[in-house]
């Protein structure tokens, strides 16, 4: 009987094999991609639970095999995959460990393959190797996300091994591939509602018993129904909301109450699904969908904010620049989508006209932007926000005189030193820096500094110029 094999992380290598796994890093400094592969295999052979060199195997076989995509007729690579596949299938009961390699052999020619990685993961799955089986069909969602099938089954692996909100994410990427897949969309609200439930410590046998315990019957529902509930008492509603839920997924009243208290929580992705779970329920109620929205808006934001933090500790991450890059293009994209189909509804509503016009700005479209916030202005409770946005729409231009009769027309507004007349004149300052015209900026910069030492830079721009 073979020797079982095991996962086994970097520090318990052998040393022979870790003078090896380091000279496969040293490969993949050098570029020298094929050579880090034959030694990754190498490795394998020896430590086929070292999922690290899988990895870099495959990185570098994608690198090798310009993206990852086998070339050649497709129905000859059909007809060979299908020989390939039942040799490999024979092989592996025969021999698991010869097998694998033989497997690896065909992935370092077609890495993003999705029979040979759904081959890889049920051989993973049978050897009880979980990190291995999870790569290998993270590797089809990443390499080949239109098959939504492996990613339908990686979901259903990740649940089965109570991993909910990385089910949740891969539901995600099958709905971006296919919006009208019903089972993604109900799926990842279920593992969206159970990652929820496992988060804040509600399961059955956790924190739901504890919770319980510190209320009773009609007191607990008296207490939660009061304005300005306690933290404590909100989680006693929520263990009992999730309840009513999983006994009936379509009670709206059930579900907006769900998505009320995870957006007071803060937990944006949370109340962007059960916001969007309500707004199903209602027959399309357009209030619930732009708080769905919000909330991912929200959840977004704080993404890229924590991205960021990410960055500017390590500020020479390359590939962390692009995907902040990445990330922050997609949702510009997306915001645009989202506030011209709210705007389309209801074309006459400012708050949804600045929306879109922010949307834009933010996108880059400065012209796109400006007809959308002048119509805007209408509406006085924005009107400031609006005025401050458009001086920025055509500052970005370098229409700098129209931008400033903008910020100045919002500060007719504007009475106490609030934080949006200090953006207001700090936004002016800025302007007029760059028209050349020092004694104005000053004056911008000195109406904040007078009240506000700390604010920004502005101590160093007014004592700067009284210096100079």
């Amino acid at each position: 009987m073979s020797e079982p094999i095991l996962e086994i992380p970097e520090d318990q290598l052998p040393q022979n094999i870790r003078v090896l796994w380091l000279k496969s890093l040293s490969a993949v400094e050098l570029q020298n991609f094929s050579y880090a592969v034959s030694l990754c295999q190498a490795i394998l052979k020896d430590v086929p639970g070292f999922v690290d060199a899988r990895k870099l195997a495959r990185r570098c076989a994608v690198k090798t095999t310009s993206g990852g995509k086998k070339k050649g007729n497709a129905v000859s690579q059909i007809f060979s995959s299908s020989i390939s596949t039942a040799r490999l299938q024979s092989q592996l009961k025969k021999d698991v460990r010869a097998g694998l390699m033989a497997l690896e052999k065909e992935l370092e020619k077609d890495p993003n393959s999705g029979t040979l990685n759904d081959l890889l993961f049920d051989t993973a799955v049978q050897q009880n190797l979980m990190e291995t089986a999870i790569f290998a069909l993270e590797t089809v969602r990443k390499g080949a996300p239109e098959n939504t099938k492996l990613l339908h089954k990686l979901a259903s692996y990740y649940l089965a091994r109570d991993i909910p909100q990385e089910a949740a994410d891969v539901y995600k990427d099958i709905i971006k591939q296919d919006p009208t897949d019903i089972h993604a969309v109900k799926g990842e609200k279920d593992a969206t509602a159970r990652a929820s439930m496992k988060k804040g410590g509600w399961e059955k046998g956790g924190g739901l018993e504890d919770t319980r315990k510190d209320s009773s019957g009609d007191k607990e529902q008296e207490e939660s129904d009061r304005a300005g509930m306690t933290r404590d008492q909100k989680k006693a509603k929520l263990a009992k909301l999730m309840e009513q839920y999983h006994a009936d997924q379509n009670n709206l009243g059930v579900v907006k109450e769900i998505a009320v208290i995870y957006e007071d929580f803060g937990y944006w992705p949370d109340a962007h699904v059960f916001y969007s779970w309500a707004y199903q329920l209602s027959h399309k109620d357009n209030t619930l969908k732009n708080k769905a929205e919000k909330m991912k808006n929200r959840d977004a934001e704080e993404q890229i904010k924590k991205l960021e933090e990410q960055l500017s500790s390590d500020p020479d991450n390359e590939e962390l620049k692009a995907e902040v890059l990445a990330y922050k293009q997609e949702r510009s994209t997306e915001s645009v989508t989202e506030a011209k189909a709210r705007v389309d509804q209801n074309p006459t509503d400012p708050q949804l006209r600045f929306d879109l016009g922010l949307a834009l700005y933010n996108s880059g479209d400065y012209n796109g932007a400006i007809p959308h916030l002048q119509q805007a202005k209408r509406n006085p409770h924005i009107r400031t926000r609006v005025l401050l946005t458009l001086g920025r729409s055509f500052d970005s231009k370098g229409m700098h005189d129209i931008a400033n009769h903008q910020l100045e027309e919002a500060l007719e507004d504007l009475h106490a030193m609030d934080g949006t007349k200090k953006e207001v004149l700090y936004e002016m300052g800025l302007i007029y820096t760059k028209m050349k015209d020092m004694d104005k900026a000053l004056q911008s910069f000195k109406q904040i500094y007078e009240v506000d030492y700390g604010y920004r830079d502005v101590a160093k721009r007014v004592e700067d110029a009284y210096s100079s």
